[in-house]
């Protein structure tokens, strides 16, 4: 769902899939995060799909 949201809204995103990726995986340890997804939108991280939070981190981070 967020990566439809963020298509619908025309922004540009890097999808990191932690199954697949021992980076990506350790990266979401390191941020002390074990839950999908995650979105990283300047310094938030917002976890879980939820429109209001990725709303106002796009907003903070000037997108």
């Amino acid at each position: 769902m967020v990566k439809v949201y963020l298509s619908r809204k025309g922004l540009e995103f890097i999808e990191r899939n932690v199954s697949e990726d021992d980076a990506a995986r350790d990266d979401l340890l390191a941020m002390g995060l074990r839950s999908t997804p995650v979105t990283v939108i300047g310094d938030q991280n917002v976890v879980g799909y939820s429109p209001p939070k990725l709303e106002a981190a796009l907003k903070a981070a000037g997108a």
